[in-house]
């Protein structure tokens, strides 16, 4: 199977828009700062918001994330963090296969119309390619 079989991306950008926002590794926090020249406090404090103890990309007034800009492009794409380059094969629509649904309908790169058995075995497989 080909991941286009399950999901290509349209660029739409609906998956920077919302609350909830994309938590940042250690190691995403060091590749952001040194792409946008800072040190990692100054991005933390500047790019992030907190969510508990753990620091998520800030959202601007629009809901996007303030890395989403108006040409509808990520601005730090050649660096941008895990949760975005596994989207959207990620661990939660193992563990319940209607956030696969859920997430589809506001993407509209997602296919639908696929068994549940599918969806599990190519997300797994993703999920394991990610990983290694």
């Amino acid at each position: 199977m080909k991941t286009q079989t399950f999901f290509e991306c349209q660029q739409c950008g609906e998956c920077c828009n919302g609350y909830g926002g994309v938590f940042v590794t250690p190691e995403d926090i060091h590749a952001i700062a040194d792409y946008l020249q800072t040190d990692r406090d100054h991005f933390i404090e500047n790019y992030c918001q907190m969510s508990g103890t753990k620091p998520v990309i800030a959202q601007g007034p629009d809901g996007y994330c303030i890395f989403w800009d108006s040409e509808h492009q990520c601005t730090i794409h050649p660096v941008n963090p895990g949760m975005c380059r596994t989207w959207p094969f990620i661990k939660s629509v193992l563990t319940d296969i209607a956030n696969w649904r859920i997430m589809a309908s506001s993407c509209p790169g997602i296919r639908t119309g696929v068994s549940d058995d599918d969806l599990k075995a190519y997300i797994a497989q993703e999920l394991s390619l990610i990983h290694t």
